[in-house]
């Protein structure tokens, strides 16, 4: 372990932190944006999908990107463009204006969140043992942190600008001063590696070019575990509140409670989660998530009165929160030599269910019940338990060439970690 990669993990962690305040402020404040600029109910709608679905375009163009420069860079120019953006919601006034500052928004942020996992699955796997669920614990910090800031830029009735310029201007010049000392991988000089899958005995010709219909069959089960595991955060997201105050008849107050109680349970369980993934191994770790987080579905789903859905909302972040950092990890090791295209194309399906998870509960709730549609992102998470093994421990190539078994990679064996 040298200072070098100490620091790396620091300023990347940083980073996630950053990432999750900006965009707890911009998501906790859509009320407010909607009145400033007077987009009614039916255009919001429009607004809310184009971010995600542009999100989904700079991902796809940062795995193009990385490949004449370093993820560092990107993250170095993206993660300021990001801020920026936040700041341009809030100082408009014309439909159009929001409009540019989302876009840009949404653009920047697929090369973030590209990028960031880019890099903290590179400093995992020169760290030898899991990491990842920490930076994504910083994240949660970070959101934890916005969701307050735009509390109380609500409480005292401040305007959006105003509520976002301590935050970006704090962030911005600390988010440059730490991209000086991010870790990369590889050389940008070395040659961009195609997607090919890890040589084994049942594939002799592995080493060559891997066509995207394989690379697409490789990553499917990850892609299809992302896309349910942000089915149920949008899931939480978006309609806790209005579950608790609407089915189980909390108070308007209680019903704010159930959100900030996910997250500080996904802190928790994302700060803990490396010590589980060394201990018991990535595969183990994700199925332990996706039963208790289909528990959680089911508490809220039965659950008599409010105090037992807020549980039900507890054990959903308990289970959740390991998905996404493990997922990204997986595909790291899945393509080790190309692992930076990997995480940018299974970025996409962040977007995806982002996308599908707030309209399918919504549709689902007007046309059946809500506790019915509580059922539906539960089942979708039972299904990661048929893709488990796509974490698992097989003979996995390093860029050092040396081969070594997967659970290396996550701490397990005789490195001590």
């Amino acid at each position: 372990m040298t200072d070098e990669l100490r620091r790396g993990r620091a300023s990347l962690a940083f980073s996630f932190f950053a990432q999750g305040v900006a965009f707890a402020l911009l998501v906790t404040r859509i009320p407010a944006i909607q009145d400033r600029y007077g987009i009614s109910d039916a255009l919001l709608p429009v607004f809310l999908a184009a971010v995600p679905i542009l999100a989904g375009v700079g991902s796809v163009c940062t795995e193009r990107l990385v490949r004449r420069a370093r993820p560092s860079r990107v993250l170095r120019w993206s993660q300021p463009v990001v801020l920026l953006a936040l700041l341009g919601v809030g100082a408009g006034d014309q439909v159009a204006e929001v409009a540019v500052a989302l876009a840009a928004f949404g653009l920047a942020v697929g090369g973030l969140d590209s990028s960031m996992n880019m890099l903290g699955v590179s400093l995992q796997r020169q760290y030898g043992r899991s990491i990842m669920l920490g930076f994504h614990a910083a994240y949660s910090l970070g959101g934890i942190l916005g969701a307050s800031l735009a509390w109380a830029g609500a409480h005292w009735h401040l305007s959006l600008f105003v509520s976002y310029l301590p935050a970006v201007a704090v962030l911005l010049p600390a988010a440059l001063l730490a991209s000086r000392w991010y870790v990369d991988g590889k050389a940008v000089s070395d040659p961009p590696p195609d997607l090919t899958p890890d040589p084994t005995p049942d594939s002799p010709s592995a080493s060559l070019p891997a066509p995207d219909t394989v690379v697409f069959k490789i990553l499917l089960p990850l892609c299809l575990v992302m896309t349910f595991a942000y089915i149920g955060d949008s899931t939480v997201s978006n309609w806790s509140a209005k579950y608790l105050d609407d089915v189980l008849h909390s108070s308007e107050q209680l019903a704010t409670v159930p959100y900030n109680v996910y997250m500080v349970t996904t802190l928790l369980g994302r700060a803990l989660g490396d010590f589980g993934v060394r201990r018991f191994g990535a595969v183990a770790v994700v199925r332990a998530g996706a039963l208790v987080a289909a528990l959680g579905f089911a508490v809220v789903a039965v659950a008599p009165g409010a105090w037992v859905g807020m549980l039900g909302f507890t054990l959903l972040g308990l289970g959740l929160c390991v998905l996404v950092p493990q997922t990204f990890a997986a595909a790291g090791r899945l393509f080790p030599g190309a692992s930076d295209a990997a995480v940018a194309r299974l970025n996409i399906f962040n977007y995806v269910g982002f996308l599908i998870g707030s309209p399918l509960v919504g549709a689902l709730g007007d046309a059946w019940s809500y506790r019915g549609a509580m059922l539906v992102p539960m089942v979708l998470i039972l299904l990661t338990l048929r893709y488990a093994r796509s974490f698992g421990a097989e003979p996995d190539r390093y860029g050092d060439g040396h081969e070594r078994s997967r659970t290396a990679d996550v701490g397990r064996g005789s490195n001590g970690l």
